[in-house]
């Protein structure tokens, strides 16, 4: 099959969403996976050649549905070429003393242990098919560098995400993997909407921030992925020009 094979995961909105949508336009198949199956038909109804593309229902921190959603992608497909490891979740803005234990698994069980699931079978799939290799696109996040107030475990699961991605961009060079990380800044969507309302910044003022839209998010992936296997994005930043990250806040 000449065209190039993608998983996106957290595929049901956002960023997933806008990166399905640049990838199809490129001539991209498709696995969409996330937890909501009508949103994953949603976005699979936005692409190019709808019926071209697979729908997954999976839940990353199911070690089982992650095998089944790579196992159901090369069964279609032949063979996986990227895969875009994108799922996370956040919890409320809460006090590092108050912050539940079952909130903090919540979010690391999705954020770190669903991508690391997700990595290593897209590292098991590109290193065991011929021709060998692929690559692998991380979402870290503004958060994988400096923290909002009260973030502690997005911010640690995020951070993680860096050393995911290092490590396999070390590992994967036997093997023609290449791994490389995006990390966008106040995207608009579901996650990042909110920035646009007022968030609380480091010196406990609420204000607005400015957001892009999740289609540049698409298309910086879209990018990432264009360039032949051996070079590689290794991180990127992308985000709105005057959001308050660089500099003093």
């Amino acid at each position: 099959m000449s065209a190039r094979i993608a998983i996106v995961t957290g595929a049901g909105s956002g960023i997933g969403r806008a990166a399905a949508v640049a990838l199809a336009a490129r001539g991209y198949r498709l696995a969409l996976a996330g937890r909501r199956a009508e949103a994953l038909e949603e976005s699979r109804a936005l692409l190019d050649r709808p019926d071209a593309h697979l729908v997954i229902p999976t839940d990353v921190t199911d070690a089982a549905a992650v095998a089944a959603l790579f196992a159901q992608t090369v069964a279609r497909f032949g063979r996986l070429d990227l895969l875009f490891n994108n799922a996370g979740t956040n919890i409320p803005e809460t006090p590092t003393d108050m912050l539940a234990e079952a909130d903090w698994r919540r979010v690391i069980d999705t954020n770190l242990t669903g991508a690391f699931l997700c990595l290593q079978a897209a590292f098991r799939t590109m290193k065991a098919q011929r021709p060998q290799g692929g690559r692998i696109i991380n979402n870290g996040s503004i958060s994988a560098h400096s923290p909002r107030p009260d973030s502690i475990a997005y911010t640690a699961s995020k951070h993680a995400i860096t050393g995911l991605t290092r490590s396999t961009s070390l590992d994967g060079r036997a093997f023609g993997i290449a791994c490389g990380q995006i990390d966008i800044g106040n995207a608009a969507s579901a996650m990042g909407s909110r920035m646009e309302r007022g968030v609380r910044q480091a010196n406990g003022t609420i204000a607005s921030e400015p957001v892009i839209d999740a289609t540049h998010a698409g298309e910086a992936i879209a990018y990432m992925d264009s360039l032949p296997i051996e070079a590689n994005v290794q991180f990127m930043t992308l985000m709105a020009t005057n959001m308050p990250f660089v500099g003093r806040g």
